[in-house]
């Protein structure tokens, strides 16, 4: 039985997410046996309708370009052409919360990374994250309930108060609950083994 927890601080729409996440699959799955990990959403961005200023707009596609070159992640540039964005990110991360209470969490972070960095979508639309559940066949009336109502409210309010507690200083970041103690574990882009480390040296 574990008894350590590891919790990964993300949310759907952060790009470093997105380009660290080959690394994360990997140290998660050297894990899977000794440590019990938890999605947290960090929310990046909250609710908003107005569109992003240009400045903004071409800052966050150079994050794309400096990630591109720095990982070789994928990024899919018509997303700024197609699309009216906005710098809103919390309806995202609602969608996450609730695709986890129909045992889809990882898979809803996959389909929203994906519709957003590959297929131009825009997460910050709920239309999107209806759509995208759909693919994934959950129950879409349900999910549509449940994205809009009062208790996943409070839970994201909880979740994001959890994250903000946490001694962290962006997303990703990965923190390890062992013995009642607090370790914040090293994050590399490039090889999970530094990580892995870290984490197999504190529960040892």
């Amino acid at each position: 039985m574990t008894t350590s927890t590891l919790y990964y601080v993300h949310d759907p729409m952060c790009s470093w997410c997105w380009g660290h996440r080959p690394q994360w699959e990997l140290l998660k799955e050297a894990i899977t046996d000794s440590v019990q990990v938890k999605y947290i959403v960090g929310g990046l961005a909250p609710d908003s309708n107005n569109p992003m200023p240009l400045a903004q707009q071409q800052a966050i596609a150079g994050y794309w370009k400096k990630i591109e070159g720095l990982l070789g992640t994928q990024f899919n540039y018509d997303f700024w052409t197609q699309n009216t964005p906005r710098r809103s990110t919390y309806p995202a991360c609602r969608a996450v919360i609730a695709a986890r209470w129909q045992e889809a969490e990882e898979k809803m972070i996959l389909a929203i990374q994906k519709g957003y960095y590959l297929r131009a979508m825009n997460p910050s639309d709920q239309e999107v994250h209806l759509q995208l559940a759909e693919e994934l066949g959950l129950d879409t009336e349900i999910f549509k309930v449940d994205i809009n109502s009062d208790q996943l409210e409070q839970t994201f309010a909880k979740e994001l108060q959890f994250a903000h507690s946490l001694p962290i200083h962006g997303f990703p970041s990965m923190v390890l609950e062992h013995q009642g103690g607090i370790h914040m574990i090293p994050l590399d882009y490039k090889d999970y083994r530094g990580g892995l480390e870290t984490i197999t040296e504190i529960i040892s």
